[in-house]
């Protein structure tokens, strides 16, 4: 499953990757994390504030830090 962050890698950005990465690993899934920083990718997808978190290929939040639990929510329903 592919997992990514789009931002401009502020300490935001990283924290919810750390994040998914973590839901990730307690699922037990096999995932990919990859970090967006390209503005004009951000745009492209509909971003306007960051962070914000793609799972298989939906945006799932944006502009906030989701707690642990919502963000394994998320990854389980995708899988």
């Amino acid at each position: 499953m592919k997992i990514e962050v789009l931002g401009t890698g502020c300490v935001r950005c990283e924290t919810l990757g750390a994040r998914a990465k973590a839901a990730a690993e307690r699922l037990g899934i096999d995932y990919e994390l990859v970090y967006v920083k390209e503005i004009n990718e951000l745009v492209k997808r509909g971003v306007i504030v960051t962070p914000a978190l793609v799972i298989g290929g939906n945006v799932v939040v944006a502009g906030r830090l989701p707690g642990d639990a919502e963000i394994e929510r998320w990854i389980a329903s995708a899988v």
